[in-house]
């Protein structure tokens, strides 16, 4: 399918820890994959900062976090698209019940929303992961929340728990939030009324700040960008316990910029070949070949990411393009992908908007 739908969520509320806020809030664009063409067909500024957004496969379901400095809850936003009139609807938000809110996950079968807080300071409810319910789009109240506990080494990043993401395993029903402030994995069961149980917690390297994590299609790897130490580690999991083992680590970037850098997100090719990074400070998106068999990495390039602060990537369904959300150039890069060495060439294509914090595409 050459036309496609693209989501962007942008900074429209300045806070400390960004470098201005320059941006509409959510908007949809249209990509034609063959001409690489890009047309806006919406936006709406009632969403505050909506640094994380996950779609509806069909594109009529938009999910928002609001991460507002000194908010101490966020909000998750439920607007829906019509692609017939290219109109955004609101449909309705609900509390986070934990402030900076920052990543979300449509559970598989669609009926549930993950949402993983960040957390700053102290104060309000303070809950790390909380699950709402969706019923034609519509966001019930929390299901279940819980809390994490804990530090780590850093004493600047690693104050307390950060939970940075909830994504779902492929095989479902398994939610992995990746922690930040605590380093670790920590792994819960889904259950049919949204409660979650907890399963494993799986500790990795101190000062790594485990952010973002990629699934291999095969269900069996799962690969973790940290923040902290600029790596990305393989692991192997185990689908009916929740458990990890580790199977490689590497560095993310090289090693003259590791100081001056931290990662930011990590995807996986629809074929499950290559794994792609990004790092804000070295500004480039490390490419990895994947070995199918054992889940071990290759470096294969270090790409410029087209500006800087790459804070978000997003391949297109086919696999055939790279978005790139560079946070402080004001500008979406969109790069080619070679399927068979899994390298980036930057198409001189972009999309043009104050400080993008998150891009999805749809078909």
């Amino acid at each position: 399918m050459a036309e496609l739908l693209v989501f962007v969520g942008s900074l429209n509320r300045e806070a400390p820890y960004f470098q201005g806020a320059r941006g509409v809030g959510l908007s949809v664009y249209s990509f034609n994959e063959n001409t690489l063409g890009v047309t806006k067909l919406a936006e709406t500024n009632e969403v505050d900062n909506p640094t994380f957004l996950s779609v509806t496969p069909d594109g009529a379901k938009i999910f928002a976090n609001s991460e507002v400095f000194a908010w101490r809850e966020g909000l998750v936003s439920a607007y829906g698209f019509d692609r017939a009139t290219n109109a955004l609807t609101y449909i309705n938000k609900q509390p986070t019940l934990g402030s900076i809110t920052a990543h979300n996950f449509i559970t598989r079968d669609g009926t549930k929303l993950l949402v993983a807080n960040y957390g700053m300071g102290s104060g309000g409810p303070d809950r790390s992961v909380v699950v709402y319910g969706i019923d034609d789009g519509s966001l019930s109240t929390p299901l279940a929340s819980i809390a994490h506990e804990g530090t780590g080494p850093n004493e600047t990043r690693q104050e307390r728990s950060h939970a940075h993401s909830a994504t779902e395993s492929i095989a479902g029903n398994i939610a992995i939030v990746a922690d930040l402030g605590i380093d670790c994995l920590v792994t819960y069961r889904i259950e049919a009324n949204g409660s979650l149980t907890p399963l494993r917690e799986t500790v990795l390297k101190p000062g790594a700040g485990p952010r973002h994590i990629a699934l291999h299609p095969n269900g069996k790897f799962v690969f973790v960008m940290n923040e902290l130490d600029s790596t990305v580690v393989s692991l192997s999991l185990d689908a009916d316990t929740g458990a990890f083992s580790f199977i490689d680590a590497k560095p993310a970037v090289p090693a003259e910029a590791r100081d001056h850098n931290h990662c930011a997100d990590i995807q996986m090719s629809p074929d499950g070949r290559f794994l792609y990074g990004s790092n804000r400070g070295h500004d480039s998106i490390p490419i990895f070949a994947v070995d199918q068999e054992t889940g071990k990495l290759t470096l294969v390039d270090y790409t410029p990411c087209g500006g800087s602060t790459p804070r978000n990537l997003c391949l297109t369904p086919s696999g055939g393009h790279l978005f790139s959300a560079n946070q402080n150039a004001d500008r979406i890069s969109i790069f080619a992908r070679d399927a068979e060495t899994g390298r980036l060439t930057d198409t001189g294509h972009a999309i043009g908007i104050g400080t993008p914090m998150c891009v999805k595409i749809t078909g």
